[in-house]
């Protein structure tokens, strides 16, 4: 394995540093709905980067390390798209006005950084001192892969909850209204800690929680810790913006999760089959490696990709997929519309842009507009839209009446 030099350690951290400063200062710290061109041209200059960096590893680092780095890179990638549909459920909970989101996904992304460096150094440590850490990653991921797809089968859209967001709520004290993007504010007096606060803990520790998925994941593709940290530091410095830019298509991809499955259940066979090759366990085969056949990283990446993209297509071909899509995107534009925006001129284009999803509704086949009709609450959503925005145009305002009348059942 080829070793890394502390000049080029020194130079990468300092480069990645730079590009979430850069992000924060040019891009979130005024607080601004992305468009979608916005949101596609700087994707696109992050992934480049990526690419850009895994051919510089190829040239100077030899085919083996490019191999490695761009699978651990895209199945990183894959991971974090998956990571993106708790993201959307977790700022539509805590009701984060869109022009704010940006600040919290960064300042939650950059906290996991730091955090999943450490879990890669830990990592690391592990393997060095015991080869038996391998079998361990490889049942974490098959078992991984096994939850999954059961979670897919139970098709249940529950607000995300676990251990860091309940702590958080616990210990930290905060107001129930946010005041911009600001941390703290003032009510009656007292200096009290914002929702927003919360969400970015809750951004951050969310995503900790998937480095337990994701680092083993990648080790099992690489243990070159240079290429680990650099492939998990690129999957994430792009993710604010993708999230932007594929906001309407994740609840689209139906089968992302089967074929996130089958990816990590072939690392965590690869990483057993590499436990047995260097095994040294005692009661396995007394302590002697095993002569079994690795799977080579270009075979890897090469399925990698495969099953993504197989995947994709399915799901944006699926009418499944088209009936989640759009009942999830008008669910999300009606709550978004009555209980978020406070914007004037975003309140009228949310309102436009469900518009735009009840048409897509309409154009569903008849068996998935019946299944549409028998979602009540979804209903009453969109009733109650149409009537605040009638009621809000009458009295030139967007904010939500105090007493909104009861939704109409036509």
């Amino acid at each position: 394995m080829q070793q890394v030099s502390p000049l080029v350690w020194l130079l990468t951290v300092l480069g990645i540093v730079g590009l979430l400063l850069f992000d924060f200062f040019v891009h979130v710290r005024r607080a601004h709905v992305p468009r979608l061109r916005e949101a596609a041209t700087w994707t696109s200059i992050y992934v480049a980067i990526a690419i850009l960096f895994g051919v510089g590893v190829w040239i100077f680092g030899g085919s083996t390390m490019g191999a490695e780095y761009f699978a651990g890179y895209v199945t990183e990638e894959a991971l974090s798209v998956d990571n993106l549909f708790v993201f959307l459920l977790l700022l539509g909970s805590f009701k984060v006005p869109r022009a704010d989101q940006q600040k919290v996904l960064l300042v939650g992304i950059a906290v996991s950084l730091v955090a999943r460096t450490a879990f890669i150094l830990l990592g690391a440590a592990l393997i060095n001192s015991f080869a038996w850490i391998f079998y361990l990653f490889g049942l974490i991921l098959l078992l991984t892969a096994g939850n999954l797809v059961r979670g897919t089968s139970q098709e249940e859209d529950e607000t995300p909850d676990n251990v860091v967001i309940r702590l958080a709520r616990r210990v930290l004290r905060t107001s129930d209204e946010y005041d911009g993007d600001k941390l703290v504010t003032h009510r009656d007096g007292k200096r009290v800690l914002t929702p927003m606060l919360l969400v970015m803990v809750a951004i951050g520790g969310t995503d900790i929680l998937f480095a337990l998925d994701s680092i083993p994941a990648i080790f099992g593709l690489t243990q070159n810790v240079y290429l680990v940290f650099t492939a998990t530091a690129f999957s994430l410095l792009g993710l604010r913006q993708l999230y932007f830019l594929i906001d309407g298509l994740l609840d689209r991809l139906v089968y992302l999760s089967y074929g996130l499955s089958a990816i990590l259940a072939l690392i965590g066979v690869k990483l057993i089959l590499h436990a047995l090759h260097q095994n040294n366990v005692p009661f396995i085969n007394e302590g002697e490696h095993i002569g079994v056949i690795e799977i080579p990283t270009a075979a890897s990446l090469a399925i990698i990709v495969g099953v993504l993209l197989l995947t994709v297509v399915a799901s944006l071909l699926s009418p499944k997929g088209r009936f989640r899509t759009y009942t999830a995107a008008a669910r999300r534009r009606a709550v978004e519309f009555l209980e978020v925006e406070k914007d004037p001129a975003y309140c009228d284009e949310v309102y436009h842009r469900l518009l735009d999803e009840e048409k897509h509704l309409r154009s569903l086949p008849e068996r998935y507009q019946d299944r549409i009709r028998q979602q009540d609450d979804l209903m009453n959503l969109l009733r109650r839209a149409h009537q605040v925005h009638a009621e809000r145009v009458a009295a030139g305002s967007c904010f939500v009446p105090s007493e909104p009348a009861e939704p109409s059942t036509a």
